[in-house]
């Protein structure tokens, strides 16, 4: 496990806990700002990003050190204060771009869109991270490689920078005065997630607002026209692989359609929701509407409360994913991340209510069941204690034989993919 790993590792307690207050402060107040099947579906995402970001950091910050270690034009020095001041304020002006260009160049949003489909607005919102955000985002800090920024420095900053924006994801925090006027802060934020008219496509920047002052793409938060959350085209999955997949797939099957080859590449460099005009005429998508339904598919309460502990326990895998990263090899860590996606995904399944949900949940809680006992070994562990390969297949074995209890009531819900008013 890597620095950033670790101290990621180490603060999610105190997140977990920075919700629960959050989760307490709007009950208090009479507000609902948690839905559960959206929480897990936003921290799913999260640990997704993290398993994924196992693979991509190799190649991100691999190609970082060796810009920094060939090509600098300087040698700035890590110990120095100055450095690291300088540093953070480079880091944040270039996430400002890159968090820009994430909403103005349609492959990029595609990474990108992750973190804004959530129709709620609170603190687990700030955990649905992208896992494709690292296939292109590097490319806008390689300036900081180029001056000659230790890769140590750009890892610290850059964490600082992502651990700052966790609190602004709340609306139990109003507006701070002079302090909405020069940092990112919630007030701030929260328009940037609006869909509204009023709000869209502004407020990008990570730690300081003054970036968008500067560019023209600041706008002020107005109780007058209250932020609406969620994406132009609602995701209506708790789908954490679709979720991940979606805007690229609809990206693809228009530049497919597209009859001039022009629209089939620039469809991908175009502002998300720019379509080929033959396109849209043979396909044409539903207008957006600011007054639409929140995707809620009824959960009932022991599908919840089963979820919820097959949730924990995944968490507790990632931790165990993550502490083997750097130590284990590459197929044991492919099929761990794989074990884990897939959970995600069945669960998610269970929480929309799906048809042969139960079924998927039943085989995967059997077979990890039975792979300590059989195999007498876990991902990662290749000498597992009898004691903890017993205590693994008695936790799963009984996941499996609480099912039949779970089963009127999962089939009892409407499957998510009936129509809804969009």
């Amino acid at each position: 496990m890597n620095t950033s790993e670790l101290i990621i590792t180490w603060a999610t307690p105190f997140f977990f806990a920075l919700i629960a207050l959050e989760f307490i402060v709007a009950r208090v107040r009479g507000q609902r700002v948690y839905r559960g099947n959206d929480t897990v579906n936003s921290i799913g995402l999260g640990v997704m990003s993290q398993i994924a970001g196992v693979f991509t950091k190799l190649l991100t910050l691999g190609i970082y050190a060796w810009c920094v270690e060939h090509l600098a034009l300087f040698a700035l020095p890590a110990h120095s204060l100055w450095v690291w001041i300088s540093a953070l304020l480079l880091y944040d002006l270039l996430y400002y771009w890159l968090h820009r260009m994430g909403h103005e160049v349609n492959i990029l949003w595609a990474a990108h869109v992750v973190h804004h489909q959530s129709e709620q607005y609170n603190l687990s919102t700030a955990l649905r991270q992208t896992s494709t955000g690292g296939l292109l985002g590097w490319i806008f800090y390689l300036p900081m490689a180029l001056l000659g920024y230790p890769l140590e420095v750009f890892v610290a900053v850059a964490l600082i920078d992502l651990l700052y924006q966790f609190w602004v994801h709340t609306e139990q925090v109003g507006k701070l005065g002079w302090f909405d006027r020069v940092f990112c802060s919630p007030s701030n934020h929260r328009a940037h997630h609006a869909v509204n008219d009023r709000y869209l496509d502004k407020n990008y920047g990570g730690i300081l607002i003054l970036w968008d002052r500067l560019f023209g793409t600041f706008v002020e938060e107005d109780e007058r026209d209250p932020p609406v959350y969620g994406t132009r085209s609602p995701l209506r999955s708790l789908n954490p692989l679709w979720a991940n997949a979606e805007v690229y797939w609809s990206t693809w099957q228009d530049a497919r359609r597209a009859a001039r080859w022009r629209d089939r590449l620039q469809i991908w460099l175009r502002p998300p929701g720019w379509r080929p005009a033959d396109v849209a005429a043979r396909y044409p998508k539903a207008p957006f509407e600011l007054a639409r339904e929140r995707f809620d598919p009824p959960l009932p309460p022991r599908v919840a409360l089963y979820c919820l502990v097959q949730f924990a326990l995944l968490l507790g895998m990632t931790t165990h994913f993550l502490a083997l990263a750097a130590r284990t090899d590459w197929t044991t860590l492919l099929a761990h991340a794989a074990m884990l996606a897939g959970s995600l995904w069945v669960l998610g399944r269970l929480m929309e209510g799906r048809p042969g949900a139960r079924s998927l949940e039943a085989l995967r809680v059997v077979l990890l069941a039975a792979l300590p006992l059989l195999l007498g070994r876990w991902f990662g562990v290749a000498s597992l204690d009898p004691r903890l390969g017993l205590a693994l297949a008695a936790v799963f074995g009984l996941s499996a034989l609480c099912l039949p209890w779970l089963g009127q009531a999962v089939q009892a819900s409407p499957a998510s993919d009936r129509p809804l008013r969009a």
